[in-house]
């Protein structure tokens, strides 16, 4: 037979192989036709070899030439050792005694010698086998799978000629397991109660490791360290220098429980941490197409209720009503390979949250890096699919099925039978079993990380690894579990230690080889940190949150709410200027306040002499959550300072709506806060105006002007305020947290949590130095937040100063800071000048690191 016949016959089966496969179910159909083909095939190449060896054509002898270029292990041979030998020389399996676990077990070799001569690839064994030169037939490698290429060898050779750099943390060996169950460990019986257990575990530790543990950090780093660790705010000066002056011993334990039990704040804070986690977020891949699900609403309640940490897990995973996004996953358009299913996004995901333990690698192939195999991917991503699922090993079928159980089936086993809802409420279980220590060490093991900057286990998604205290880490995991998996007291403990409070460490020493504990690393501010920062020092807060976990609570339009002013005809026409309008509100236990506000043309809300919210649009109307400023038992006064700010006489007016709900006399009742001519006003401003101690009448107020109902011209707000035309001023302020993410926090680090992460990165960036250089989203903030502050009454250059420097870093500045900052700002009070100095303050490391 000619080699032209041989060409021809093969290019045939090929054809026909992949017709065949091209064929919807037709594997039987297949595996028939291409064992045809295989024989035939069978007597061609032994045709064809007897034409070769008659030829005189010899099997080559001369090894491949080694590559020119630079090799780059990642890149060019660690897939080769993966696809070529890992099967029989890792994971703990060897043949003649040859073991790829590390670098030094390849060059040491096997049975037969040394496998690699570093610096002279020629001479090395593992060359020849891998080329098939110089070697008996059966010692060609790989024996399975497929042979390397010349080209291939090439990059061995190249590599090991280059000295075979081989990266440390690599390894093929088989993965490390720590033990599963719960571990109780006990504190020395001669411990002092009033010792933080934390600090009693810790003492060998310290001790051991040579580490002096009795200094702790003064009130104003501690104070502000736990302000942004529990609530993610800037601590107020005022409550600051009140922390500063108290003498009691047990102030920092009382602080970290008073910010625990600030659920609101402390809610909006931890958000932030669990939708990365989660994978949740207000927009984004997947929500338009209904594919994926936001759970924020079920979130938000459970964070604020503290629900136990078991029940939380439990309705994440079984998909609770609410809970039910996170597991859905992402419905990928266009083509999507085996390991992104929905099914395999929720096995993903529930390992690497809940058991840190990563099954990325493991959805494709068994995995090169840990123990785990494809078999425990699809066996867990089954339970949530319709019946147990045939695995893919790198997006190609096995036509193996993988039996549904969970990782850890000493936990117990998943009924294939039952219908897929009961087998999540069994998957739940057991991942919540209390014969399961690894999901209360997992979480607190993320906490020390969050509070102390690196974790006990790292990374904090292989739980498999070896901590540096297993009975520090393990005591925590009991403590959780004994507490009834209440989140916080196990901050708590974390957060009243003195390993807590002790001065930070180097990043650089945190991240040594041999890491040895010595006090909290130094920390950035996270992107919604920071944000919320500025704002604390500025005044300005986002208009508008993506979500709100109030809703919208404004029963609109309450029938009394008339549009007022002071003069009657107003709504035609009004001199310009401003007015002053109040009304005073006795309320005993106040249970919520809220108001929808608007003015023609320009108008500032104040509550018991505090600034609630303002406006420049009467068909922008203001929607108000008053809880915040109200006050029980007592009289509280609504202050508007209203204003009609054209230069001639024009239409003016201002129109409020709204309610307050108290209990009195062990009832519920509602106030109607619906602007009316029971508010009155005056023309001139006088000192004390919005307290409860001025007297109206006595100063010669007046009441109020009613112009109309919400239809009167020339507003028509019956059909101009709605929800869309409304914004949101909560009376809280918004957090960054609860808004979309914007060019600053994406550069900061905010994920788009398309995929789970439980760390985000720390290193400063080139993207990050430009944004925050010259970056338009901060631009604007700082430009609204020195506008602010330079219009504030009675503002002159000593005060700005003293308010930045006491709002944004916790201290007065010094005689020279505030000279030169005083410079800055001006005499009068320059914006321009305050915008530089919020600059300056942004950008110092004081500032931008919780120390």
């Amino acid at each position: 037979m000619s080699r032209t016949a041989i060409v021809e016959v093969l290019w045939m089966a090929t054809w026909i192989k992949n017709s065949v496969l091209d064929r919807a179910n037709a594997r039987a159909d297949f595996a028939h036709a291409w064992g045809n083909i295989r024989a035939i095939l069978a007597g061609v190449f032994f045709f064809a070899g007897g034409l070769a060896h008659a030829a005189g054509d010899a099997k080559p002898v001369a090894l491949p030439p080694s590559a020119t270029r630079a090799i780059d292990f990642d890149q060019d041979i660690k897939p080769l050792l993966q696809a070529s030998c890992v099967q029989c020389h890792g994971q703990g399996r060897s043949k003649g005694e040859f073991r790829i676990d590390t670098r030094a077990t390849f060059i040491k070799g096997g049975e037969n010698g040394a496998a690699a001569i570093v610096g002279d690839s020629a001479k090395s064994a593992v060359v020849k086998m891998v080329a098939g030169v110089g070697v008996d037939e059966d010692q060609f490698m790989p024996k399975k799978g497929r042979k390397l290429s010349a080209e291939e060898v090439g990059l061995v050779r190249a590599w090991i000629d280059q000295g075979m750099k081989w990266p440390d943390g690599v390894s093929f060996a088989a993965g490390k397991q720590q033990p599963l169950p719960p571990r109780k460990v006990a504190l020395p019986a001669t411990a002092d109660a009033k010792i933080n257990p934390v600090d009693v575990l810790l003492a060998g530790y310290f001790a051991k490791h040579g580490v002096k543990a009795g200094a702790v950090v003064d009130d104003a780093v501690f104070a502000r360290r736990v302000w942004h660790d529990v609530v993610g705010l800037l601590p107020p000066a005022d409550e600051l220098k009140q922390f500063q002056a108290d003498s009691s011993p047990d102030k920092r334990e009382k602080l970290v429980w008073r910010l625990l039990n600030d659920n609101q704040r402390y809610t909006e804070h931890w958000l932030s941490f669990w939708n990365d986690l989660l994978r949740n977020d207000y927009k984004g891949t997947g929500y338009i197409d209904g594919g994926r699900k936001q759970i924020t609403p079920w979130l938000y309640k459970s964070l604020y209720e503290n629900k136990p940490f078991n029940s939380f897990v439990s309705e994440l995973v079984r998909g609770a009503e609410g809970s039910e996004g996170f597991t859905k996953g992402i419905v990928w358009r266009g083509v999507v390979n085996a390991a992104q299913t929905p099914q395999m996004q929720a096995a993903q995901n529930i390992s690497q949250v809940f058991m840190g333990a990563n099954l990325k690698c493991a959805s494709c192939h068994d995995s090169f890096v840990s123990h785990w195999q494809l078999a425990d991917a699809y066996g867990l991503a089954g339970v949530y699919a319709d019946k147990p699922l045939e695995m893919e090993r790198c997006n190609t079928p096995t036509g193996k099925i993988a039996p549904m159980k969970f990782l850890y089936p000493e936990l117990g086993n998943i009924d294939a039978n039952l219908p897929r809802e009961k087998r999540l409420e069994q998957l739940a279980g057991l991942i919540t079993s209390e014969k399961n220590g690894r999901l209360s060490r997992t979480i607190v093991n993320r906490f020390w990380k969050k509070f102390m900057g690196r974790a006990i286990t790292e990374p904090t998604d292989d739980m498999d690894n070896e901590p540096w205290d297993a009975d520090l880490l393990d005591w925590l995991a009991a403590d959780l579990s004994d507490n009834g998996w209440d989140l916080k007291k196990s901050m708590a403990r974390i957060l009243t230690s003195k390993a807590y409070q002790m001065p930070v460490v180097p990043v650089a020493e945190g991240g040594q080889e041999v890491f040895v504990f010595r006090g909290p690393v130094v920390r950035r501010l996270s992107a919604e940190e920071f944000e919320d920062a500025l704002s604390c020092v500025t005044g300005v807060w986002a208009a508008k949150a993506a979500f709100d976990p109030n809703g919208s609570a404004i029963k609109w339009p309450h029938k009394k709410a008339r549009w007022i002013w002071s003069v009657a005809g107003a709504e035609k026409s009004a001199p310009p200027g401003t007015i002053y309008l109040r009304k005073e509100v006795m309320l005993q236990d106040l249970i919520n306040g809220d108001a929808m506000l608007g003015c023609d043309n320009q108008f500032v809300l104040y509550v018991n002499g505090k600034r609630v919210a303002g406006g420049e649009a009467w068909d922008k109307p203001a929607v108000v959550e008053l809880k915040a400023y109200l006050v029980s038992n007592t009289k509280n006064v609504i202050a508007v300072e209203a204003t009609n700010t054209t230069n001639a006489p024009s239409p003016a007016g201002f129109f409020m709506t709204g309610t307050i709900i108290h209990r009195t006399g062990g009832a519920r009742k509602t106030i109607d806060l619906g602007s009316d001519k029971s508010w009155s006003w005056s023309g001139k401003m006088e000192e004390g105006w919005m307290s409860s101690a001025f007297d109206p009448a006595a100063h010669g107020w007046k009441p109020a002007a009613e112009l109309g109902d919400e239809k009167i011209a020339p507003w028509h707000i019956d059909k101009k305020w709605t929800a869309g035309t409304a914004v949101a001023q909560t009376g809280e302020p918004v957090r960054a947290a609860l808004c979309a993410a914007d060019p600053l926090m994406m550069a900061l680090g905010r994920t788009n949590r398309e995929q789970v992460m439980t760390d985000r990165p720390s290193m400063a960036t080139t993207l990050q130095a430009l944004e925050l250089s010259n970056g338009s989203t901060l631009a604007e903030t700082l430009r609204k937040g020195a506008a602010k502050l330079a219009g504030e009454r009675g503002a002159t250059a000593d005060s700005v100063v003293e308010q930045v420097y006491w709002r944004g870093l916790g201290r007065a500045p010094s005689a020279g800071e505030k000279a030169a900052a005083g410079e800055l700002v001006g005499a009068p009070v320059k914006v321009e000048g305050v915008e530089d100095l919020l600059w300056i303050l942004g950008m110092l490391p004081e500032f931008q690191l919780v120390r």
